[in-house]
Formats: structure tokens, C-alpha cells, sequence
């Protein structure tokens, strides 16, 4: 293999005040920049020298994909939109009034999607834990206080809301006792997933403040950590400060005999070619760490199945587990980038004929709607009626997962609930209790689960000679 040695750098990040610095010298016409202005006030734009001089390819601007995928588009807002924002701008209108219009549009765009605020946060010893989540039985999803921010923010960030500065749309806790605690009462979660943001923004000791307590629950199989910095800052691994403490903790966490996942959004193979991004990856598996990939289908970044399948591919090559294909959600600007289902159905099909069965680990399309997460699993004829078939890969009630249903087969639909019953069924069959669990009639399925699971052995780290 060929020795690369990786030059360290310094990590700044780049805002919407540095736009003209960035793009002027690049070619950008001042129009252009402009409208990338104005979307940047709505939605949140942050990106780096990494991204700005490695990634992208600016030959190919406006088409190339990490430009489309981490610099606003002008077609992220409806035309008025952008224009009623755009004349506040050239009318060097006050900060208050640009930002007043910034937010009546930003709560518009259904901030926070699938239920997470009003159904998935749970309550521990008479109290609402705001900063976590538990939809599905078996895992806790926490957002550390530190980690609500990223190294860049994607374009189609589902997540949008947690950076924009509104506090009642955002998701965050410092307690890591409250995260233990409750852990510690409930043996059916054996998951953790840190998430945001980015947890990887933070530094390794703080990262560790709230990794070390969970070690001692012996139900606890796996720590999860959601993270874009392989692909957006892998230097995060190789040469920041800190980073030999963080592989270090890493390390820590398999040797207590848990499953480190580190869940790795790539979004195009682009991010996973640099000397340095392969480094990081080496780097994390080392450490006895997995990484599974994911990203959602979006329009103008991914929407082929040559570039899936190569992603795919490199993955597999880099050692790394293809995981995840999510459908775009119903969130911020979502008709700029979402794509049918029929489209990503055949999208994801055309890639995954062209792989080895190593990458066929990988699952979509998939939603991750109200109900859980759907998987499109196909489209098919029963008797005369053209049908999409479903099942649910995870779901708020364990009975449901794997149980596949039917929707009638719409060449324009881009999310679940636009999607209809089929072969006469006047509803989906899980809308029943969905309704029940909406209106607190029915508490989640773990509720009143009690005792324990059974622990088998794991004996963490051995020695041997």
C-alpha cells in the first residue's frame, strides 16, 4: 500500500460571512452569490478548508455534488421566498428584520419530523429528558450539549433545526448521569447512539464524560456514534490535537467488551478518496471499531445507481459496512433534493445488482417516518393492482418489524404518508395503534417491561502470549 504522509491541519470553519472570499475568487457571479446568501440565512451553511480545496472540484461548479451537498442552492427555498429574502439583502435591511423573516420561514419546514419531539422523549424519575430519545425498544439516542454542531452541515440535513439558533427546536442535554441513570433502569436498551450534530466535535475528554458511566451496564451491548467527520474533517483521526485520545477511548470502549459502531454518513464516493479520509479509516478500525456507512438518496448529490454502487464498492474495499440508504425527509428543503420512491426503488436496485454480496449488508430505500423505519422492499402485481410492498426494519412497537404491507404503486410519491393502502385495505395496519400511542392511550411496548435479559459472557480484552 502506498505510504502518504498527511500534513496537519488547522480546523476553522467557514460561515455565511465568508461566502464572497470563498466564491468570488472561484468564478461565482455575484448573482449567484447572492441567492446563496439569502438561502444561508434561512438555512444553515458551514463548511472548511478541507472540504473547500480538497473535495470539491470547481470546474464542475455548480454541478459538482460536495458543492451541491455542502454550499446552499439557490433552489433550496421557494422562488418568493428566496426573492423576499434576497430584496431584504440588497436592501441592507436590519439584522432583526432578516432574521424575523429567516424564522417564519424556517417554522415552516417542519422542523422536527417524525414525532421526535411529542413521542420520543422519555420521561426517567418523574421528569422529561429532553436531550434524548427512545422511539425504538432496544436503543436511546442522546445529543450531548457539546455536540450540537458539525464540521460542515450537509444542504439536505435533516437536522437543520438543531443549528439555526431557535432553543425550542433544538435537542441537547449535559447529563450524562441522567443518561446513565436511565440506561442502568431500563435492561432492554442495548444501545447507545450519541448523535446531533456531530458528538465528534467535541474533544476527547468530553466525549468521555459521558462514554465512561455507560461501560459499567453490562446489558449495554453497543455505543453508537453518529458522525460526518470521516468525510468532512478526517484529519479528526489522524492529526488534531486530540486525536490519539480519541482513538484511545475508542479503544477503551471495545476492550470493556462492547461494540463501538461508528456510524459514518457518506453521501459520495468523493469523500472517501482522499489520502487522508483512508488514513482516518484505518485509524478507527484499529481500534477495534466498526463502521457502518449511511446516507440518505438525494437529488443532485447521489440520484444515480452508478454512484451508489461505487460507494458501495469503496466501502467494501476500505473495510467498512455498507449499512444504510435512507429516503430524503420531510424536512427543511426537501423539494429541492427529495426523489420518488419508485425513482430511489430502482435506484437502489440498479446499484445493488452491481455489487459482490459483501456490500449487500446495506438496507433501503428506508424512512425513517412516525411509525419507524419503512423499507421500500420492492413493487409488484397482485391480481390486477400494482402495489409497493414495505416492511418495517425498526418500529415503535416490536410486534410490527418484518411484517411487510402494501400501498398502491404511485410514480410521484416521496414519503410514507403520502402513500395509500392497497387490495382494499381502508388503513395500514399499525395506524390503529400509532393513533392509540399519539394520543397517550397506549404507552411503548417496553414499558412495563420489567427484570432482566439475560447476560452472557464477555470477557472484554484478553492477554495472550
Amino acid at each position: 500500500m502506498q505510504s502518504t504522509r498527511i500534513k496537519p491541519r488547522r480546523y476553522g470553519a467557514l460561515t455565511a460571512k465568508h461566502l464572497g472570499r470563498v466564491l468570488e475568487p472561484r468564478g461565482v457571479s455575484g448573482s449567484t452569490r447572492l441567492d446563496m446568501l439569502a438561502v444561508a440565512q434561512v438555512l444553515p451553511f458551514r463548511t472548511n478548508s478541507y472540504i473547500v480545496e480538497e473535495l470539491i472540484d470547481w470546474s464542475r461548479v455548480p454541478d459538482d455534488p460536495i458543492f451541491q451537498l455542502t454550499f446552499p442552492q439557490p433552489g433550496m427555498l421557494a422562488p418568493e421566498d428566496l426573492e423576499r429574502v434576497r430584496e431584504l439583502l440588497r436592501g441592507q435591511a436590519s439584522d432583526e428584520a432578516v432574521h424575523r423573516a429567516a424564522r417564519k420561514l424556517q417554522r415552516g419546514m417542519n422542523p422536527h419530523p417524525a414525532g421526535q419531539m411529542e413521542l420520543n422523549v422519555p420521561e426517567w424519575r418523574g421528569r422529561k429528558l429532553p436531550g434524548m430519545q427512545h422511539k425504538y425498544r432496544e436503543t436511546v439516542l442522546f445529543f450531548p450539549s457539546q455536540g450540537q454542531t458539525c464540521h460542515a452541515y450537509c444542504t439536505y440535513c435533516f437536522r437543520w433545526a438543531q443549528f439555526v439558533g431557535i432553543d425550542e427546536l433544538k435537542f441537547a442535554s449535559k447529563e450524562a448521569e441522567s443518561l446513565s441513570g436511565y440506561v442502568g433502569d431500563h435492561p432492554e436498551v442495548s444501545s447507545v447512539l450519541f448523535t446531533g450534530g456531530d458528538p465528534l466535535v467535541m474533544n476527547a475528554s468530553k466525549l468521555a464524560h459521558y462514554i465512561d458511566p455507560l461501560l459499567a451496564h453490562e446489558h449495554l451491548i453497543s455505543i453508537r456514534i453518529g458522525s460526518k467527520a470521516p468525510a468532512y474533517w478526517p484529519h479528526r483521526f489522524v492529526t488534531d490535537p486530540d486525536s490519539e485520545e480519541l482513538l484511545r477511548l475508542f479503544e477503551k470502549v471495545t476492550r470493556a467488551g462492547k461494540h463501538l459502531a461508528l456510524m459514518a454518513h457518506y453521501s459520495h464516493p468523493r469523500e472517501m478518496e482522499t489520502p487522508v479520509a483512508q488514513a482516518a479509516l484505518r485509524r478507527i478500525r484499529d481500534t477495534g471499531a466498526v463502521v457502518r456507512c449511511q446516507a440518505p438518496l438525494v437529488k443532485h448529490v447521489n440520484d444515480s445507481a452508478k454512484t451508489w454502487a461505487e460507494m458501495w464498492r469503496l466501502e467494501v474495499r476500505l473495510g467498512v459496512v455498507p449499512y444504510y440508504m435512507f429516503v430524503e425527509r420531510d424536512t427543511g428543503p426537501k423539494a429541492y433534493f427529495e426523489v420518488p420512491l419508485a425513482s430511489a426503488l430502482k435506484i437502489f436496485h440498479g446499484a445493488i445488482q452491481q455489487t459482490s454480496g459483501l456490500a449487500r449488508t446495506v438496507r433501503g430505500p428506508s424512512m425513517s417516518a412516525t411509525p419507524g423505519k419503512v423499507r421500500l422492499v420492492g413493487e409488484a402485481t397482485i391480481g390486477e393492482e400494482r402495489v409497493f410492498v414495505l416492511e418495517f426494519l425498526q418500529a415503535r412497537d416490536p410486534d410490527w418489524v418484518g411484517r411487510p404491507f402494501f400501498a398502491r404503486y404511485d410514480p410521484n410519491a416521496t414519503w410514507l404518508d403520502q402513500l395509500v393502502p392497497a387490495l382494499g385495505a381502508k388503513r395500514f395496519f399499525f395506524e390503529e395503534a400509532l393513533d392509540a400511542i399519539k394520543q397517550g392511550d397506549r404507552a411503548p411496548a417496553w414499558a412495563s417491561a420489567g427484570g432482566s435479559l439475560r447476560r452472557p459472557a464477555v470477557f472484554g480484552h484478553v492477554e495472550w502470549e
